[in-house]
């Protein structure tokens, strides 16, 4: 610049000149410094805005779903007419967005069980109108007792009129409207927020197949350890706006929603849980998931003290939690999801099917067995398996949640916790209320969740073959390697 400056002064000649082409020359520096700085100033906004922009978008969003009309209570196989209500029965939604845009959204509900007959027509509706891939929902239910029916749920279990079933079958068409509009709601509603995530405890879930129901108040009066494997950890996601204002409280537990079994409306010890972490978070959703309880009860039971006592001791495991140390959920989310078939051990022939049906006739293989038997003789044949859904999805590098359908016993969360470490959530009771899902150990010890029960679910089979615990680890360990790359 200088050297150009002193050349055109030699050049032209004369004091004026000169000043004019300084003065020129000055402005030109001035100009440049001004465009350098503005460039700079921007660049430093541009920096500070993709600082600012937030790691995640949540939205959240409730449905009461109370029924309006005399739909049975679901579970215990018995007729079970409503009389009353204790709380409300509730539906939510926690939708995520991380900064790329990936989004999921979880579902959790105080159904006892959504079939898979209803929950595909959700998850086909989401798709179409929100572009959600199966991938990116998880419909989990808690498994309470004290929630009504739902479509072909347990179609054997109860012994049920037309009048009923037309009942159910309303129900449940608004139930899937319902879900839709729910989900919808919580995408509209999606805005920057914060997550933490961390850990409690609680301790009134007891192994069922390894205690009498009966000896367990003496046992514990004795203060003599419960027999059996359990899983007492509360897993705690919290969900905060930019300002502090608490958005949603998500917390698991391992534990059979069981504690009541009157024909009253309400979300047992979870429902009771959820209203005491409202009551000391206003404005804040809490939300609910059955870990991996199949073969857990909250023991002793049978009365609404014990079921609010249980819903306190839940609630103070999540205080637990939040008091801290909480981690901070980095941003990123990535999902994976898998229908593995299961085999059954041996699909039933129409010679089996009427060997039961005499030995039955009114109970419930009485129904099975003759439902069955009609669609045989329509000329259907049974499938040798069953589709089963899997979940894995991948928050952060902290969080991930594994979502297995139907009835899991406590061993998958405990297996799956050692394999992938801190901050795994196993989520049972997701997307299809299929039956008990035994691990290998309790399938060869038989019983209840590991026997030949399959009829109670409307299935074609006894029992599942032997080596659903390995089938469904290798899948499991196949969507963890993609949420994980």
């Amino acid at each position: 610049m200088c050297r150009e400056l002193t050349a055109g002064r030699e050049a032209v000649g004369g004091e004026q000149t000169q000043r004019g082409l300084w003065a020129r020359g000055t402005l030109a520096l001035h100009g440049g410094l001004r465009v350098a700085i503005a460039l700079m100033v921007c660049l430093g906004l541009m920096t500070e805005t993709q600082a600012a922009e937030p790691a995640w978008k949540v939205g959240v969003a409730r449905a009461d779903i109370t029924p309006r009309t005399s739909v049975w209570l679901a579970g215990y196989g018995s007729k079970r007419a409503p009389d009353g209500q204790l709380h409300p029965l509730w539906m939510k939604a926690l939708a995520f967005e991380a900064a790329s845009g990936e989004r999921a959204v979880l579902i959790t509900s105080d159904f006892q069980g959504v079939p898979k007959s209803m929950s595909d027509r959700v998850f086909a509706r989401l798709k179409e109108q929100h572009q959600l891939d199966r991938a990116q929902v998880m419909f989990t239910f808690s498994h309470n007792h004290c929630g009504p029916r739902l479509g072909d749920d347990l179609i054997d279990y109860y012994p049920v009129d037309d009048e009923q079933e037309r009942l159910v079958a309303e129900y449940t068409l608004l139930m899937v409207d319902r879900t839709v509009d729910l989900v919808a709601e919580a995408l509209q509603k999606l805005a920057p927020a914060k997550l933490q995530t961390g850990a409690g405890k609680a301790t009134f879930a007891v192994n069922r197949r390894n205690n009498k129901e009966a000896e367990v108040p003496a046992i514990m009066a004795r203060g003599e350890p419960l027999k059996g494997p359990v899983d007492h950890a509360v897993p705690v996601l919290r969900v905060t706006r930019p300002d502090g204002a608490e958005v949603a409280i998500l917390f698991g537990y391992a534990c059979h929603p069981t504690t009541l079994s009157f024909m009253t409306w309400c979300g047992d010890y979870p429902g009771f849980a959820q209203l005491e972490i409202e009551k000391r978070h206003p404005g804040a959703l809490a939300m609910f998931v059955n870990t991996c309880g199949g073969d857990q009860n909250p023991l002793p039971r049978r009365t609404v003290e014990l079921c609010e006592k249980y819903g306190r001791e839940l609630a103070a495991g999540v205080e637990g939690a939040l008091e801290g140390p909480l981690e901070e959920v980095g941003g990123g989310l990535r999902t994976a999801f898998s229908l593995v078939e299961l085999p059954y051990l041996k699909v039933m022939s129409a010679d089996d099917l009427r060997q039961v049906q005499g030995a039955d006739p009114e109970g419930i293989r009485g129904r099975w067995s003759r439902r069955l038997l009609k669609k045989l003789e329509a000329g259907e044949k049974f499938e040798e398996a069953y589709p089963y859904p899997l979940h894995a999805w991948r928050l952060g590098g902290r969080v991930l949640m594994l979502g297995m359908g139907a009835e899991t016993v406590v061993d998958y969360a405990l297996k799956f916790k050692g394999l992938y470490g801190e901050g795994t959530w196993v989520c049972g009771y997701a997307d299809d209320m299929i039956s008990y899902i035994p691990s290998r150990r309790v399938w060869e010890e038989g019983g209840y969740e590991g026997g030949s029960n399959l009829f109670e679910y409307g299935r074609p089979a006894l029992r599942w073959r032997g080596d659903m615990e390995e089938i469904i680890s290798n899948e499991m360990s196949r969507l963890v390697e993609r949420v994980s790359k």
